[in-house]
C-alpha cells in the first residue's frame, strides 16, 4: 500500500515537472520546428481557449496564449488585449516577455495595460473599452505569454476560433473548448477544417497542431473562405439584460425586431405632419422614399453612438430628430420611421459593410454584421439606402454594401437576402479627349471623364475637395504623363442617374519624345493603368475578381502639318473568360488620328491554376496600352 502511494506521488511529481518543462520550452524560440518558421512572421506556440457556459446570462472565458515573434511584421500578432464594458468583469490579465533563449525579461500586470475607448475618435458616446499592452521589443525573436480570464453577463456573442490567425502566422498547438453547464443549447459551425490538421476531441472541443503559415497572394478571396474557422452561439442568450432566442435566422431576426427595434420608432407630431406635407404630391413609393431620403440627408449627420444594448439597439427616432445626428443604426431607424409615416414599408437591415464583399453567413444564425442599412421592397426586389451618407445618391450602395447576403429584420422574423449586384456593363469609366500635339512633343488637351455604377463612387467625392487637392489627385490619376499641368476643372454630378462627369483642360511638356527627325507618341494618353499582379512560382490560393468593369477611351489626336504618320499599331482584339480588350488607332485625314480602346473585366471566381492565364491577359493589355506610333517630319 505504501509502495503504491509512493509510486502515485512519484508519478504526479514527474508529470508536474514534465509539463512545466514542456511549457518552459515554448518560451525558447530555438525550439520552434523549422517547418513552422518558413514564411512565418510569428508562430503561436500554444493557444488554449476555454469557454464555460454557466447559464444563459453567465459565461467565463479563459485564454493562455504563447506566441513567438520573429520580426517587426509579426508585432501585430502579439494579441495582448481584452475588450470590456459594464457587463464584463476582467478577473485576470497579465503578460510576460521572454528573450530568444526563453529567459523572462519583462512582466506586466493588469495595471500596466493601457485602458482606452474601443472605438474611433468619431464616436460621440461609447461604453466599449479595451485594455491592451503597448510593448515595443528591443530585439527579435522574442516570446510573449498572455493570460486572461473574463466573466461575461452578455452571452449573445461567443468568441470564435481561428486556428490560423492570419497570413504569415503558423500554429504549433491550439485548443478550443466549450463547457456547457447551462440549459441553453450550444451551436457550433466549423469551416475548412478538412484541409488542416485539426482533431475533434468532442462536440465542443477541438485541437489543432503544426499548421503552417499561409502566404498572402493578390486577388485571393476572403481569408475566412479557405482558412479554418469556428463559430459558436447559444440558442438561448442574454444581451445586456434582454433575453434572446437564436435557433435560426427567422427567430433571431424576430427577437431583434421585438427587442431592439420595437419602441424606438415614435416621432414628434410636428415631424409626422411635416414629412406628410413634403410627400403629398408623390404618387409612388419610390418618389416618397426619395423625398424622405433627401430630407434625412439634409437634416442629420453621422456620429457613432455605441451605448446601451451592446451597441446594437438604435437610438429613439425622436432623439435623432431632436439632436440631428446618429450612428448607422439610429439613422437607418429614423429613416424607417419617417417612411412608415408616409405609408412606405421598409426593413432595418444588418450587413457587413466593407469594400471587400463579406456575407452574413446564411447557414449559421448568430450575432453578425458591423453596419445597418435600410431596404425598401420594390417589384420583387429591394432598394438599398445608405442612411449615414449626406452625399450618396438615392438607392446607391456600390463598393460598401453591394453584392452580399444581408439580414432583413422584419416583424415576422429574420430573412437572408442578397443586395444589388452591379454588372460590369453598368460600372463604366468613359474617357474622351481632344488632343493637340505640337512638333516639339508638347500636348494640350480637353479631357472628359464619365463615371457610372461602382465607378461613380471612385470619382464623385472630388467635387467637395479643395482645388489644390483636386489637381494633386489628377497628377496621380494620370501618373503615366510626366510634367502634366491641370489648367481648368469642372464637374457635373447627376445624382439622379448616378453619372459623374469631369471636364479638364490640361497640358504636358514633351509628352512625345523626339528621336532625330521622328517623334514617338503613345496614343493612349489618358487612361487608368491596369495593375499587373506579381508572378508566383506556385500559386496556392484561388483568385477572385469582386466587381466587373468597363473602361473606354476615345481620343481625337490632331497632329501639326509639319508631321506625318510613318507607322501605326495594328488593331488588337482579345477575348477570354476574364474579359475582353480592344485597341485601335486609325488615321482619319492627314492631320487627325482616332484612338479607341475598350477594356472589360469580368467578375468571377477562378481556380489557382487559372491565375497564370489571367496575369498573361493583363500583361498583354499593359504591353499594348503603352505602345507607340511613329511620326516623322515632312519638311
Amino acid at each position: 500500500m505504501i509502495l503504491k502511494q509512493y509510486l502515485l506521488v512519484l508519478f504526479l511529481f514527474i508529470s508536474f515537472f514534465t509539463t512545466q518543462a514542456q511549457d518552459e520550452s515554448l518560451f525558447n524560440s530555438t525550439t520552434v520546428p523549422l517547418s513552422l518558421r518558413v514564411n512565418a512572421n510569428a508562430v503561436v506556440r500554444s493557444d488554449l481557449i476555454h469557454i464555460e457556459i454557466k447559464d444563459y446570462d453567465a459565461m467565463v472565458y479563459t485564454n493562455k496564449r504563447i506566441i513567438t515573434i520573429f520580426n517587426k511584421e509579426g508585432d501585430s500578432k502579439q494579441g495582448a488585449y481584452q475588450y470590456y464594458d459594464k457587463n464584463t468583469n476582467i478577473k485576470n490579465l497579465q503578460a510576460r516577455i521572454y528573450n530568444a533563449h526563453g529567459k523572462e525579461i519583462k512582466k506586466f500586470r493588469e495595471k500596466d495595460f493601457l485602458d482606452v475607448s474601443a472605438v474611433s475618435g468619431g464616436t460621440l458616446f461609447s461604453d466599449n473599452r479595451v485594455k491592451y499592452l503597448n510593448y515595443t521589443p528591443t530585439s527579435y525573436p522574442y516570446t510573449m505569454m498572455f493570460d486572461v480570464e473574463v466573466v461575461y453577463k452578455s452571452t449573445a456573442y461567443i468568441p470564435s476560433w481561428r486556428p490560423i490567425e492570419g497570413f504569415y502566422t503558423s500554429t504549433e498547438n491550439a485548443e478550443y473548448k466549450i463547457t456547457n453547464s447551462s440549459t441553453s443549447k450550444v451551436k457550433v459551425q466549423t469551416l475548412n477544417f478538412e484541409n488542416y490538421n485539426i482533431e475533434k476531441k468532442s462536440d465542443y472541443n477541438y485541437v489543432a497542431k503544426n499548421l503552417k503559415p499561409i502566404k498572402s497572394e493578390l486577388y485571393s478571396p476572403s481569408f475566412k473562405t479557405y482558412a479554418p474557422y469556428l463559430n459558436a452561439a447559444l440558442t438561448d442568450f442574454n444581451m445586456e439584460g434582454v433575453r434572446g432566442v437564436n435557433n435560426n435566422w427567422q427567430d433571431f431576426g424576430k427577437w431583434m425586431y421585438d427587442a431592439l427595434i420595437t419602441g424606438t420608432e415614435e416621432l414628434p407630431e410636428s415631424i409626422k405632419q411635416e414629412i406628410k406635407e413634403k410627400t403629398a404630391l408623390a404618387t409612388t413609393n419610390r418618389e416618397k422614399a426619395k423625398i424622405v431620403y433627401q430630407y434625412v440627408q439634409n437634416k442629420t449627420r453621422y456620429i457613432s453612438v455605441q451605448v446601451g444594448i451592446g451597441g446594437w439597439k438604435p437610438m429613439l427616432a425622436e432623439e435623432v430628430d431632436r439632436l440631428g445626428y446618429g450612428d448607422c443604426k439610429a439613422l437607418t431607424n429614423y429613416t424607417k420611421s419617417l417612411l412608415a409615416e408616409v405609408g412606405v414599408d421598409s426593413y432595418y437591415t444588418v450587413v457587413y459593410g466593407d469594400d471587400d464583399i463579406v456575407d452574413i453567413d446564411k447557414g449559421f444564425s448568430s450575432l453578425q454584421g458591423n453596419h445597418a442599412i435600410l431596404s425598401i421592397p420594390e417589384d420583387n426586389d429591394y432598394l438599398w439606402l445608405e442612411c449615414t451618407s449626406q452625399t450618396s445618391p438615392f438607392a446607391y450602395n456600390a463598393n460598401f454594401t453591394d453584392d452580399r447576403d444581408v439580414l432583413l429584420v422584419t416583424p415576422e422574423g429574420g430573412k437572408i437576402v442578397h443586395t444589388k449586384v452591379y454588372p460590369a456593363e453598368e460600372n463604366r469609366t468613359e474617357t474622351s479627349a481632344s488632343i493637340q500635339l505640337e512638333d516639339s512633343g508638347n500636348i494640350t488637351a480637353q479631357v472628359k471623364i464619365v463615371s457610372k455604377g461602382t465607378r461613380y463612387s471612385n470619382h464623385y467625392f472630388l467635387e467637395n475637395e479643395l482645388e489644390k487637392d483636386q489637381k494633386l489627385y489628377y497628377k496621380d490619376y494620370f501618373n503615366t504623363i510626366n510634367n502634366i499641368e491641370i489648367n481648368a476643372i469642372s464637374f457635373n454630378n447627376n445624382a439622379e442617374d448616378i453619372v459623374f462627369t469631369e471636364e479638364l483642360d490640361v497640358q504636358a511638356i514633351k509628352y512625345a519624345s523626339k528621336v532625330g527627325q521622328r517623334i514617338l507618341l503613345k496614343p493612349n494618353v489618358f487612361f487608368e493603368e491596369e495593375y499587373v499582379p506579381p508572378r508566383y512560382k506556385k500559386r496556392n490560393l484561388p483568385f477572385q475578381i469582386n466587381r466587373g468593369k468597363v473602361n473606354t477611351n476615345t481620343f481625337k489626336i490632331t497632329i501639326p502639318q509639319t508631321l506625318q504618320v510613318e507607322a501605326l499599331q495594328d488593331t488588337v482584339t482579345i477575348t477570354n473568360k476574364f474579359g475582353s480588350y480592344h485597341y485601335a488607332i486609325t488615321q482619319k485625314d492627314a492631320n487627325t488620328l482616332l484612338f479607341q480602346r475598350e477594356l472589360k473585366i469580368n467578375k468571377g471566381n477562378y481556380s489557382k491554376e487559372e491565375y497564370k492565364e489571367f496575369r498573361e491577359f493583363l500583361l498583354q493589355i499593359a504591353k499594348h496600352d503603352t505602345s507607340k506610333i511613329v511620326l516623322k517630319t515632312n519638311i
